[in-house]
């Protein structure tokens, strides 16, 4: 099926093809080349160390790639670019670069009554710019590749490093901006937090000299006065118990006269320390201390005591406790006693005078510190105020501080600028271009010419509703192709006919080249009515007798003598199968004769006798006698009538008439064939009108031109000429195109076949 396809279509699909390849190559070379020049830079690249404020805030938030890559496709940058290199006056932009730009801009310029301006407008050298120019980023790296097209590859690259460049210097002049807005706010904003600081530095010392609040080590005056006496009240609250605790003992060894101390006692008065002996108990400051001499007075008199007392021990051991020397160490060791509570005496004496002194200096301290509280009370309340604005006076001072570290980081940044941003590789002249590529257009060329021939065959196949096979005219009408007539070239056509008439004639009279006219002889010459006993060995005579002998050898009809030839359409060559056939019958040996039917348009009589003046209408109305109607020709000896005589008259009411009927029964016993030539069965109905007259009908119908469906209609019209219908002839056949629909029995209709028998003609 595809190959059948092809073998049809192959030579629309061929031109097609060549058509675009060659339109392919015209825009090669039409259409300028366009390269394309491409930058690499890097965003984020962050600043040096020695510009950045120290500590920084915060970290910087991460950078928007997609808002970097929309600022370098931005209208801004691509405006400037364009002023700068004067791109209005640059071919590629105002168009000249293409020769096509002269035809369009001229038809543009017909088409449209408003004036035209003499040059690209600003936005259209925008939108061309845009249309050139892209960004993208390359993976998910911070690398963007900015890529710039035109016809010229220094141009291209040129461009690509300005956009870049506007890009670093609009980014520049956007820091600096902003550098300048914030210093200028951080200016501002220093200046009141200054005077906001010392206004709350102020109000404190204010508030401090109001209240006569003083502090040292952080603490205030009043707070740490408390402080002290509520320790000294401590201090000498211990040391008043103590002393009253050494006031007592005295007062207990006191209470035993001096007959009853005994050593225990003096043993007792030993066991005081020195210092409580002495009076000195944790003395405050400022305090007296007592005589320190009690301390060796007492302590000697009782190592003299314990001394006696052990030689008293040994001394009655050894001499009896009556023994003088015992006596007087008794008596000794009596007076010691006796020396021991006398000064125990004095040092009570001395405690009690300590006692109350303790005490009314405890008194004056709880007097001096419930002053101090009642005080510290009183002060309270500021002390809260001062708080609050010793608290605001710090806030403002640590917001001075941080702002004062802002301003001078924004002022040394703004006073050293840099693009967050840098060149990785810059743009250089391509060496090859992007486009048009030439593979890719002739590819384009050859598939789109394939396609459109392809396109143009479907489309061939789908709208070709006529035949052009005998299959297709056996099935769709259910009849017998009878014959296959090639079509034939009418100069070669014209160039046998006429010699072959020359010869024909000169044959049958020397005398005479020319037959008399008088004698109704058939005009001979040139034309295609004439090709079959011209050319008696073309395909176009073969397909003539292949019509013959399906007559000849029909077994389904007695009698064969009288069939009409018709089609559903005029000029479908019924009339040239009709005369040729005829010729053939006649070059037999038969008699035939060839009965022009056609009484509407006469076409066989007008190529075979143009002169005659009566014919076949005449002798159905009674004008003539068949003889004095009839045409021979003499070279075949076929007679022709003609169909004349019935001009402004009813044809069908002719062709059915009574004597129509009695002049055909005269042609059957006066022929062996009868031929008519009908008129065409669409436009009229006379060929159904004479119907009943024929013994069978054949079509010819044209190869390739006439529609299936029209053949169809005009036979289910006819019922009477279908049922009488022989068979079926395809005429004007395209013996070669033929080939290419007949996909299983092409080769049957091979010329080299016919050539070896004879053949003179393809076609």
């Amino acid at each position: 099926m595809a190959l059948g396809f092809l073998r049809r279509h192959y030579l629309v699909i061929a031109i097609t093809t060549v058509l675009s390849l060659v339109a392919s190559f015209a825009l090669l070379k039409i259409l300028p080349p366009t390269y394309s020049a491409d930058v690499k830079i890097m965003l984020g690249t962050s600043k040096a160390a020695v510009v950045q404020p120290q500590p920084p805030v915060q970290d910087e938030p991460p950078l928007d790639m997609e808002s970097q890559i929309e600022i370098l496709k931005s209208k801004s940058i691509a405006t400037a670019v364009i002023d700068k290199l004067n791109l209005a006056d640059d071919p590629d932009f105002n168009g000249k670069a293409s020769p096509l730009h002269g035809a369009v801009d001229a038809v543009r310029r017909l088409v449209s009554s408003a004036p035209q301006p003499n040059g690209p407008s600003m936005d259209d050298l925008l939108d061309e710019f845009q249309r050139r120019m892209n960004a993208f980023r390359i993976g998910t790296s911070t690398v963007v590749e900015v890529d710039f097209s035109a016809s010229d590859p220094n141009r291209a690259a040129m461009i690509a490093n300005a956009i870049v460049k506007e890009y670093f210097d609009q980014q520049l002049k956007a820091e600096a901006n902003e550098h300048r807005t914030i210093t200028a706010w951080l200016h501002d904003r220093l200046q009141d937090l200054g005077n906001d600081a010392t206004a709350a530095e102020r109000s404190v010392n204010e508030l401090k000299s109001r209240y006569n609040i003083v502090s040292a080590d952080g603490r205030f005056m009043d707070q740490q006065q408390v402080t002290e006496l509520t320790n000294r009240l401590v201090a000498v609250r211990t040391r008043t118990a103590s002393l009253m605790t050494r006031l007592n003992r005295f007062d207990d060894m006191l209470a035993t006269s001096n007959a009853d101390m005994t050593i225990d006692r003096v043993a007792a008065v030993s066991d005081f320390s020195p210092a409580e002996l002495s009076g000195n108990v944790n003395p405050p400051d400022g305090l007296s201390l007592s005589n320190s001499n009690s301390t060796l007075i007492i302590n000697s008199l009782r190592q003299q005591y314990l001394d006696s007392a052990k030689r008293e021990y040994e001394y009655s051991a050894k001499y009896g406790k009556d023994h003088i020397a015992v006596v007087n160490i008794r008596a000794t060791m009596k007076s010691i006693r006796q020396a021991i509570v006398d000064e125990v005496r004095r040092l009570a004496d001395v405690a009690k005078h300590d006692y109350e002194e303790s005490k009314q200096q405890q008194q004056e301290i709880e007097k001096q510190l419930a002053q101090a509280v009642v005080r510290s009370q009183d002060t309270r309340a500021a002390e809260l105020s001062l708080r609050e604005l010793e608290t605001s006076a710090k806030s403002y001072r640590s917001l001075y501080d941080t702002f004062l570290q802002r301003y001078m980081g924004s002022v040394q940044q703004g006073s050293f600028p840099i693009a967050k941003a840098r060149v990785i590789s810059t743009a250089t002249p391509p060496k090859k271009k992007i486009k048009p590529k030439s593979i890719v257009l002739m590819a384009i060329g050859l598939f789109g010419g394939l396609a459109l021939g392809g396109g143009l065959g479907l489309l061939a196949e789908v709208k070709d509703r006529s035949f052009r096979t005998t299959d297709q005219v056996e099935d769709r009408l259910r009849l017998p192709c009878l014959s296959v007539v090639p079509l034939l070239k009418r100069g070669e056509v014209d160039r046998f006919t006429k010699k072959a008439t020359v010869n024909a004639v000169a044959k049958a009279d020397p005398d005479k080249a020319e037959p008399d006219s008088s004698q109704r002889m058939v005009s001979r010459g040139p034309g295609t009515c004439w090709a079959a006993s011209a050319m008696p060995t073309s395909r176009f005579a073969e397909s003539i007798r292949s019509l013959k002998v399906a007559i000849d050898q029909d077994p389904s009809r007695t009698s064969r003598k009288v069939f009409g030839l018709t089609s559903a359409l005029p000029n479908e060559g019924k009339s040239i199968i009709a005369a040729s056939l005829a010729q053939l019958i006649a070059n037999s040996g038969k008699r035939v004769i060839v009965v022009d039917c056609d009484l509407r348009n006469p076409s066989l009589s007008a190529m075979l006798a143009p002169d005659a003046g009566t014919g076949i209408a005449d002798i159905v109305l009674g004008g003539c006698q068949l003889a004095d109607a009839v045409w021979t020709d003499p070279v075949t000896r076929l007679d022709f009538l003609p169909g004349m005589g019935a001009a402004q008259r009813d044809t069908s009411d002719i062709l059915g008439n009574e004597q129509m009927r009695k002049l055909f029964e005269q042609l059957r016993a006066a022929y062996d064939y009868v031929i008519v030539d009908l008129p065409p069965l669409a436009p009229v109905v006379d060929a159904r009108a004479i119907s009943a007259l024929l013994d069978s009908f054949v079509l010819v119908v044209e190869w390739g031109r006439t529609p299936a469906e029209v053949v169809e209609h005009a036979l289910n019209t006819a019922p009477n000429v279908y049922d009488a219908l022989f068979g079926v002839v395809l005429n004007k056949t395209n013996m070669k195109a033929l080939k290419r629909y007949a996909n299983h029995f092409g080769d049957y209709y091979n010329h080299k076949y016919y050539a070896r028998y004879g053949s003179v003609m393809a076609e």
